[in-house]
């Protein structure tokens, strides 16, 4: 199963919530595809929630125009 790690490029304040360029999670998952575009990036949403209390999605950010998205394993 690959790893990816998603990173956010640029900072947004949105819908009361701030995400901040550099904030990263690693996401593991079942499929080779991208997962932010993947099942509604649902495994994205629950990594930021986990890892920072934020809700990406909330915020309008869940979009590789916000995330980079890269293969790490």
């Amino acid at each position: 199963m690959p790893l990816f790690r998603i990173t956010v490029k640029t900072a947004k304040n949105s819908n009361g919530v701030r995400i901040e360029k550099g904030m990263s999670v690693d996401v593991v998952s079942n499929s080779f595809n991208n997962p932010v575009v993947t099942n509604g990036g649902q495994s994205v949403i629950d990594a930021f929630y986990r890892i920072y209390g934020i809700d990406i999605k909330k915020a309008g950010a869940l979009s590789t125009v916000y995330l980079d998205v890269k293969k790490i394993g």
